[in-house]
């Protein structure tokens, strides 16, 4: 058990949420620290409409999150030796096996419990990190990591518009979304930003589900002036429909041009490169060789019978501008006069047409529902603490980032899980100061940080009991590839955090 101590009579600069004025209602004799997220139930639904607005747009939208640098932070773990535990061993069982089951089994299942909890943070990126439900006095609990909460990277307060959403894929949300009301984490992560206390518990408002409303079309200022879900669709029109929709004053639609672009000269390599001709004098003509390239001869000379007015008319032009008028203009033995053209090659890049479109806007009224609390939809995973280390835990998360050599092995759309003995010692990371973290043998990388360590875990019902979070991503071979991943230890002080959490109630918001 780590402690962070202020010797007597020194000084110590704090960082993180301290450095902003220690926030929260942490104090220096409780290892709890909670900070407000959305405080009520009209601010907590328009964070739900932000991200599903649009057909869930900001979600997918959102990338993995990014507070490790897969170049610098992804380190080699260290052994730190054992670790003595604060206190005895104990668990809370999932949601639903509050009676212990012998039920056994060999199948590999997903979770029901898992998915992304989506935030922006400081620098307004929408991020996504691993998280899962947990079982709680009200079922409205979510455990994750602490950096998925707290934005650590620029020293800031807890992340904006924070949401769960469990099952989460491609922008659907089939179990609604859980808008974040309190995060609670260990004292000396919310000040000290201390990675050995690199986890989270965050209550959250009943789900909002987005479904049973009717669309409305509306003009485009009653559509940015809504509050509440909308949508908006481009439909490619006619050029005669978009000069008609231009003149309409009632219109309200809007009407827009995408501009075409004129063909560029190119090589006949070009992956779908066309040969066009250009006009030139008979003496460039005859010096052109033969062949595919540019100015090559282009067939042969084409030759015209004309008037003596068409002769005299062109031959004017000429006088002009030669290189505009190159054709040579003669008079035949029979008194014909004639106009000779003489073309070469030259390779375009085709260009494209100018296109047309109109949006069209649309709100949606009366479309959030409660979708309930959380632990009643999906379940919710039991916890464990003052484990021993060296037991099988099954590890889940939505890995996403490219490992340190640039290979990037993961997509995030689908959960992907590890299994495997957790390390019997403890081991630290040079990069974080971390001391006392447990580590597995796993190549998951960035995306999948939050996601639960699943101790017991029953393939039959999808539970286990929660004794970790992903913290960190690891390179024990050096060969630029994530090999190791590691959790802060579940100990007693992680146990009176989460006791904290679990006894606290959201409510709903709509």
């Amino acid at each position: 058990m780590k402690r962070i101590l202020i010797p007597a009579g020194g000084v110590v600069l704090a960082t993180g949420l301290l450095a902003a004025g220690l926030a929260g209602t942490a104090s220096a004799d409780t290892d709890v620290a909670k900070d407000n997220m959305a405080t009520t139930a009209a601010n907590a639904k328009a964070i739900a409409d932000f991200w599903a607005e649009n057909n869930g747009a900001a979600l997918k939208a959102a990338k993995e999150s990014n507070v490790w640098d897969s170049k610098t932070d992804v380190a080699r773990l260290q052994s730190k030796g054992g670790y003595s535990s604060d206190t005895k061993p104990g668990t809370t069982a999932p949601i639903g096996e509050e009676k212990k089951s012998t039920a056994k089994t060999q199948n590999v299942n997903m979770p029901k419990t898992i998915g992304k909890v989506f935030f922006v943070n400081s620098k307004g990126e929408k991020r996504w990190c691993s998280a899962t439900s947990i079982q709680s006095q009200y079922r409205n609990l979510v455990a994750t990591a602490g950096h998925c909460v707290y934005d650590t990277a620029t020293n800031s307060d807890v992340m904006s518009k924070w949401v769960f959403v469990p099952g989460y894929y491609q922008g659907r949300a089939p179990w609604g979304i859980y808008v974040g009301k309190q995060a609670f984490t260990h004292y000396d992560f919310d000040v000290y930003e201390d990675y050995d206390r690199d986890y989270a518990f965050v209550t959250v408002y009943n789900g909002v589900k987005v479904e049973g409303g009717k669309a409305k079309q509306v003009s485009k200022a009653e559509w940015d002036k809504y509050q509440g879900i909308k949508d908006a669709k481009d439909v490619e029109i006619s050029r005669e429909e978009f000069r008609a929709g231009k003149l309409d004053p009632t219109r309200t639609e809007a009407y827009w041009a995408k501009r075409g672009s004129a063909p560029e000269a190119t090589g006949p390599d070009y992956p779908g490169a066309v040969v066009g001709k250009v006009e030139v004098s008979e003496g460039r003509y005859r010096r052109a060789g033969v062949g595919q390239g540019n100015n090559k001869k282009f067939g042969e000379p084409i030759t015209e019978i004309v008037t003596d007015r068409e002769a005299a008319a062109y031959k004017a032009k000429q006088r002009a501008d030669r290189k505009e008028y190159p054709a040579k203009v003669e008079k035949d033995r029979r008194g014909n006069w004639t106009i000779t053209h003489f073309f070469v090659q030259q390779w375009y890049k085709p260009g494209t047409d100018t296109k047309f479109y109109k949006t069209v806007f649309f709100i949606v009224d009366g479309a959030s529902l409660d979708a309930g609390r959380l632990g009643d939809n999906v379940g919710g995973q039991g916890f464990a603490y003052n484990q021993p280390t060296g037991k099988d835990v099954r590890v889940f998360g939505y890995p996403a980032g490219a490992h340190p050599d640039g290979n990037k092995n993961y997509t995030g759309i689908t959960p992907k899980w590890c299994y495997g003995k957790t390390s019997k010692k403890l081991v630290g990371s040079a990069a974080k100061k971390i001391e006392e973290h447990v580590a597995l043998k796993c190549a998951m990388t960035e995306g999948a940080d939050g996601g639960p360590w699943l101790f017991k875990y029953s393939n039959a019902k999808r539970l286990g009991y929660v004794n970790g979070v992903t913290s960190t991503f690891n390179d024990q071979d050096k060969n630029g590839r994530v090999d190791y991943i590691s959790s802060p230890y579940f100990d007693g002080e992680t146990n009176t955090v989460y006791k904290a959490a679990a006894a606290s109630w959201s409510g709903k918001i709509v």
